[in-house]
């Protein structure tokens, strides 16, 4: 999905990685990251209907199922149970984006980095380590310092 695009889907990753960016100045700027078992699409876009400041790209071969806006609402019609799982996943998606503006107000780019080795280790084996230092808020080489920081410890 690119920027300026109205988001039509919500996905769920059954196998793959993908990630939410936003370019700022032509420069990308990394907010999150999807693997498997979690729902992926721009969600302000997806729920107010409007186009979408962020962009999300797959990093690797994916399979994802796909809902749309519209089925979504038939299914919230026909099962109202749909509403509860819509919620939950809701809830989830705000607490990691609670948790990642805490961050970078409470931690260090070292301590972000550190909380993402123990939290997501296998993440960090899957992305480019230039995407990994946009998301953490600082350039490739600080992140190859931090990195060896932690290697000699």
């Amino acid at each position: 999905m690119g920027e300026g695009q109205v988001c039509h889907d919500i996905f769920f990753m059954a196998k793959g990685c993908a990630r939410l960016y936003y370019l700022k100045d032509g420069v990308e700027i990394t907010g999150f990251f999807f693997t498997e078992g979690m729902f992926l699409n721009a969600f302000q876009s997806f729920l107010t209907r409007s186009p979408s400041r962020q962009i999300i790209e797959t990093l690797e071969p994916c399979e994802l199922l796909c809902l749309s806006y519209e089925r979504l609402e038939e299914l919230y019609r026909e099962l109202p149970v749909t509403h509860v799982l819509m919620r939950k996943m809701l809830e989830e998606r705000f607490i990691s984006a609670q948790s990642l503006v805490s961050s970078f107000i409470m931690d260090s780019p070292e301590e972000r980095y550190l909380k993402m080795l123990h939290a997501h280790p296998e993440i960090l084996r899957r992305i480019p380590q230039h995407m990994l230092a946009t998301f953490l808020g600082i350039t490739p080489v600080s992140l190859s310092r931090i990195r060896k920081r932690i290697l000699k410890k």
